[in-house]
């Protein structure tokens, strides 16, 4: 969007995602100079509002994103989630009235966010370069250089790398894993849909979510890498008809699916910070879908940012923000982790497997674990 040669900023931020976005609009809110921060993403905004992708939001980030006016109008409640093993003993079911909200989170299409959050950055004023990469960054004493696919220079005082991926030459300290699982998304039709209920129905290859999304359900169904290559060739029909062996008939008979798309799973955490350097949302951490905590926690990420930044942005702001980071980050990562192993890696009947079930029916019986567990989900890991 920006023609100059060179600019120089406080604060500039790779990657024009939801988390991005909300980390430029929560710094204008909390008092940063719109015209001191730059954006910078490989799309244009009318491209990444068309992805139809769905997305989970804890009610800990619909706060977040009202309080920088960005909630997206399209969004479904989920007043409740039931949580069972498939066939198995095992289950709980959370509900929003425990905690006196009207919903313990949302379902929105990935473009209705960005589309909901680019509005407010373009009237705060930040600059954007788009459609443009970051193809080099180099850190010194006093600022990042950084220049761009078009050869703009840009001269920050920060850089956030707030895209996924590694970023940075600190790479070694990543935590990695691969769970030797794919997960098939699509969006699926039942003739019973149990409004405002989400589902997660662990099976002996992993997770298999439904997702109340308007009048559908979003499906996120983790298998191993070969039953997954099986289920894209299938004709509807028939996925439709191994989905229902999957999940059971809760939500009655699936009748219809859209195109389905399908991704590897793993674990990929990075410490790639240095003094003038730091990555949030999956540039930090890209976690298994277990638990639907990769947006929620970027989300948190941007939000503890701005806050630092707003009163320090300095290396001492970044420092700052690492340890306040430290522990909500690591306990969701090795919850999410955990989660995984056990259904990636165990035998349906196993003894890990067994007693995660007999965990799902413990929780539902005591209601103190069960709010542990969903204040988790919903606002992270609280000191």
């Amino acid at each position: 969007m920006r023609s100059v040669d060179t600019s120089a900023v406080d604060i500039a931020i790779a990657g024009g995602g939801p988390v991005g976005i909300a980390l430029a609009c929560m710094l204008v809110k909390r008092g940063v100079a719109a015209d001191r921060i730059a954006l910078i993403d490989g799309k244009t905004t009318a491209a990444a509002s068309q992805d139809p992708r769905s997305v989970a939001l804890s009610w800990g980030s619909h706060e977040l994103l009202n309080q920088i006016h960005a909630w997206p109008v399209n969004a479904t409640a989920i007043t409740q989630i039931h949580v069972s093993r498939r066939s198995r003993f095992g289950r709980t079911l959370i509900d929003c009235t425990e905690h006196q909200l009207p919903a313990l989170g949302y379902v929105c299409r990935y473009g209705d966010l960005v589309q909901a959050l680019s509005a407010e950055l373009s009237a705060a004023g930040v600059t954007q370069y788009r459609p443009l990469l970051v193809t080099h960054a180099e850190e010194n004493n006093t600022h990042v250089n950084i220049t761009l696919s078009d050869h703009q220079q840009i001269h920050a005082g920060l850089l956030v790398q707030a895209e996924g991926g590694v970023f940075g030459t600190q790479a070694s300290k990543a935590i990695q894993r691969d769970y030797q699982q794919m997960a098939i998304v699509a969006n699926v039709s039942s003739d019973a849909v149990v409004p405002g209920r989400a589902f997660e129905r662990f099976t002996e290859e992993g997770p298999l979510a439904l997702l109340p999304d308007r009048n559908d359900y979003s499906l996120v169904w983790c298998v191993r890498p070969e039953h997954g290559e099986a289920l894209l060739a299938m004709s509807d029909t028939d996925f439709l008809q191994a989905l229902q062996q999957a999940f059971g008939n809760r939500v009655g008979t699936f009748t219809q699916v859209s195109q389905r798309h399908s991704y590897p799973l793993g674990l990929n955490a990075q410490q790639t910070n240095s003094p003038r350097m730091v990555a949030i949302g999956n540039a930090a951490q890209t976690l298994h879908p277990v638990a639907g905590q990769g947006l929620n926690l970027g989300l948190r990420d941007a939000a503890v940012l701005a806050n630092v930044l707003a009163q320090s942005p300095t290396p001492e702001g970044i420092h700052q923000f690492t340890e306040q980071r430290r522990g909500d980050r690591g306990l969701t990562v090795k919850l999410t982790d955990l989660m995984a192993r056990v259904f990636a890696s165990s035998e349906d009947q196993s003894l890990s497997q067994s007693l995660l079930g007999l965990s799902l029916g413990m929780i539902d019986l005591l209601p103190p674990a069960r709010r542990a567990l969903s204040e988790q989900m919903m606002f992270g890991w609280r000191s």
